[in-house]
C-alpha cells in the first residue's frame, strides 16, 4: 500500500543526505590536507644551534680582526687554533665586563663594532630560533572524511535540485499540484538554515521535515462520525448520513461495510435504497443489507429517491435506530439533472453528513471529483476505496487537503469487514516508517 509514496520519500532523503555529506567530506579532505602541511612545518625541526652561533661568532671575529697574511699561512693549525680560542675568551671576559660596567672599556674601535655585530647577531639568531608556534587546538582537526569539522548549514542550493526532482515525482504518482508544491515548500523552510554536526543528522532533519510536511498535509478538522453516532444513540434522533459519488466507485458495497462496522459496535443502523436510478443497484443494496443484518427501506424501480430517504429517516425514529445510510445513484460530477435530484435528498431530508466515496486508484480523477461534488451538495468528510490496491498514494495524500475535508475511511478489501477508521499518523507511518 503506497510502495510509490514510500519509495519517492525514501529516495529523497537518501539524495539529500548524500548530497550534503559529499560536500562536507570535500571540504573535510581539504581541511586535513592543510591541516597537514602546517604540522610539516611545525614538526620541522631548527637548523640553528648555540653551537653553531659560537662558532660564527667565532668566525666573524676571526674574520674580521685578523684577515691571514702570507706569513700567518705559515702557522700551524694548532697555533691558529689556540688564537681564535684565545681571543673568543677574550671577547666573552669584555662582554660580561661591559655588561657589568655598561661600556666595553678600552677596547679599539675595531674590535669594539666587530663585538657589536657578532652579539647582534647572536641575539637575532637566538630570538629566531626560539619562537614557539601556538598551541594548536586538536579537536578542531577532522579526524577522517566523514568527520564534521565545522556544523554545516544547509543551504537552498544544497536541496533544490533534488526537491525539484520530488515534486515531479509526486506529480507523477497522481498527487494534487497544490499539495505537491506545498509539500516542497514546508520541507525547504523546515531544513534551509538547519546546523548540522554529523552525517547522520542530514537523514534525521530531512525525514522530520517530511513527516512535518506530510501531517500538516493530512491533518484536516472535521466531524468525528463516532461521536455524532454516540450523541444520536444519546438524543434519539437518528444521524443521517447521505454517501455520494460516480458510478463504479464501490459506494453500494462500503454502504455496507459501514452498516457492518456499527452493527459491531453495537448500534442499529437503517438503510435507504434512494439509488432507483440504476438498473439493479436496489437489489444489490438489499443483498448486501440482509448479509449484514440490516433493516432496508425500498421502494420500485424510478422512484422518488427523495421519498425513499425520508421513510428511512421516520422508520429510525419509530424504531430508535442511531444510523440512517442514504444511498445515492452513482453519477457523474457534470450530470446536472442527476445532481438535482441530489439537492432534492437534501431539502427534504437534511442530512447530517454528506460522504463522498472515491476510488484511489483514480488518483487524481477523484481529487476532482470531490471537489465537484463539495460544490455541488457541500461534502463533510471522505472514504476511499480500493486503498489496498493503491501502489501510488496520491489519492490518500491529496484529496482531503484539496477540499479541506478529512478522510473517515479506507476500503482496504473485499469483505464486510475490510474497512478502517482513516488516521494521519499511520498514513505518515505508511510512507516514512521503516
Amino acid at each position: 500500500m503506497f510502495e510509490s509514496l514510500k519509495k519517492k520519500f525514501s529516495g529523497t532523503i537518501g539524495k539529500i543526505s548524500d548530497q550534503i555529506s559529499s560536500q562536507e567530506e570535500e571540504v573535510a579532505e581539504k581541511k586535513a590536507k592543510t591541516a597537514s602541511k602546517e604540522d610539516e612545518k611545525v614538526k620541522k625541526p631548527e637548523t640553528t644551534s648555540t653551537d653553531k652561533i659560537d662558532k660564527e661568532m667565532v668566525k666573524t671575529v676571526s674574520d674580521n680582526e685578523n684577515k691571514p697574511t702570507g706569513k700567518d699561512k705559515s702557522n700551524s693549525d694548532s697555533e691558529e687554533d689556540e688564537e681564535k680560542k684565545s681571543r673568543f675568551s677574550f671577547f666573552r671576559r669584555k662582554s660580561e665586563d661591559d655588561s657589568k660596567q655598561g661600556t666595553l672599556g678600552d677596547v679599539s674601535d675595531k674590535e669594539r663594532d666587530s663585538i657589536i655585530s657578532a652579539s647582534d647577531s647572536l641575539k637575532d639568531t637566538t630570538t629566531s630560533g626560539n619562537e614557539e608556534e601556538p598551541p594548536r587546538d586538536v579537536e578542531d582537526e577532522p579526524s577522517g572524511l566523514f568527520t564534521f569539522a565545522t556544523h554545516k548549514t544547509i543551504s537552498e542550493k544544497d536541496i533544490d535540485d533534488i526537491l525539484f526532482e520530488l515534486e515531479l515525482a509526486l506529480l507523477e504518482g497522481d498527487v494534487a499540484m497544490e499539495v505537491a508544491e506545498q509539500i516542497i515548500n514546508t520541507v525547504k523552510e523546515d531544513l534551509v538554515g538547519r546546523k548540522i554536526k554529523r552525517r547522520s543528522d542530514v537523514a534525521k532533519f530531512t525525514k522530520e521535515a517530511l513527516k512535518k510536511a506530510i501531517s500538516e498535509i493530512l491533518v484536516v478538522e472535521g466531524p468525528k462520525l463516532n461521536d455524532l453516532v454516540q450523541e444520536a444513540k444519546k438524543t434519539g434522533e437518528p444521524l443521517k448520513v447521505m454517501f455520494v459519488g460516480v458510478n463504479g466507485t464501490g459506494k453500494t458495497t462500503t454502504i455496507s461495510k459501514i452498516a457492518d462496522h456499527y452493527v459491531k459496535e453495537g448500534y442499529t443502523p437503517v438503510i435507504a435504497a434512494s439509488d432507483t436510478f440504476r438498473a439493479g443497484a436496489i437489489e444489490q443494496i438489499s443483498h448486501h443489507a440482509e448479509n449484514v443484518g440490516v433493516k432496508i427501506i425500498r421502494h420500485q424501480k424510478g422512484a422518488d429517491p427523495a421519498a425513499v430517504a425520508y421513510d428511512a429517516v421516520e422508520h429510525a425514529r419509530a424504531k430508535k435506530k442511531e444510523l440512517v445510510l442514504i444511498d445515492t445513484a452513482g453519477r457523474m460530477q457534470t450530470n446536472i439533472n442527476l445532481m438535482d435530484e441530489m439537492k432534492k435528498i437534501q431539502r427534504v431530508v437534511k442530512p447530517d453528513l454528506a460522504i463522498f466515496v472515491g476510488d484511489a486508484l483514480t488518483g487524481n480523477d477523484a481529487v476532482e471529483q470531490a471537489r465537484k461534488f463539495d460544490e455541488a451538495v457541500g461534502v463533510d468528510g471522505i472514504i476511499l476505496t480500493k486503498a489496498d490496491a493503491d501502489a501510488k498514494g496520491g489519492a490518500a495524500l491529496s484529496i482531503g487537503h484539496v477540499i479541506n475535508k478529512p478522510i473517515l475511511f479506507l476500503g482496504v478489501g473485499q469483505g464486510y469487514g475490510d474497512i478502517m477508521e482513516f488516521h494521519p499518523d499511520w498514513m505518515v507511518e505508511q510512507v516514512l516508517g521503516e
